[in-house]
C-alpha cells in the first residue's frame, strides 16, 4: 500500500486543480494574453505542484521510510537514500 493511499482523493483533487491551471495557461497563450499575467499564473501552478510534491514526500517519509526503518536492514538504507534523492530533485527544480 502506498503512503498516500489515505489521502488519495485529496491528492487527485489537487492534481486536477493544477491540470486546470495548465489548461488556463494554454488558453492565455492562445488568446495572446499579456506576458506578465501568464508568468503570474505559471508561478501559481508551480507553487501548487510544489505543494503537492511536498505533501507526497511527507507521506512517503511518514509511511514508507518509517516502516522500512522499523524493519531495518538494507531496505531501510534504500528507502532513506530514495527519500534523500527525492528531496535533492525537489530542491534543484
Amino acid at each position: 500500500m502506498a503512503g498516500y493511499t489515505g489521502n488519495k482523493q485529496e491528492h487527485l483533487r489537487r492534481l486536477r486543480r493544477v491540470e486546470g491551471q495548465i489548461r488556463g495557461l494554454q488558453r492565455m497563450v492562445d488568446d495572446d494574453q499579456y506576458c506578465i499575467d501568464i508568468l503570474t499564473q505559471v508561478s501559481a501552478a508551480t507553487s501548487a505542484l510544489e505543494s503537492f510534491a511536498l505533501a507526497l514526500l511527507e507521506e512517503h517519509l511518514a509511511h514508507c521510510v518509517t516502516e522500512a526503518i522499523q524493519q531495518g536492514g538494507a531496505e531501510a538504507d534504500v528507502k532513506v537514500k530514495e527519500a534523500a534523492d527525492a528531496v535533492a530533485r525537489l530542491v534543484r527544480s
